[in-house]
């Protein structure tokens, strides 16, 4: 079964958009979005935190 691989890039600004769609996940720190799980068995709510990104620095990737 695949799992999944999430990293948020250089660029995070901070607007909250991700947590308020995923809080399960993430998380504002310091200004910052951080991860509360770097890697998840299924993804949920976190490629829709994706795409509300405005800045688009929230990385999915299969891992096996």
């Amino acid at each position: 079964m695949a799992k999944y691989q999430l990293e948020i890039k250089d660029g995070c600004i901070g607007c909250g958009n991700c947590q308020a769609v995923c809080p399960k996940t993430f998380v504002l720190k310091d200004g910052k979005s951080t991860l509360k799980k770097k890697i998840i068995d299924k993804i949920t709510c976190e490629k829709e935190a994706a795409e509300q990104c405005p800045v688009k620095v929230i990385v999915i990737k299969e891992t096996k």
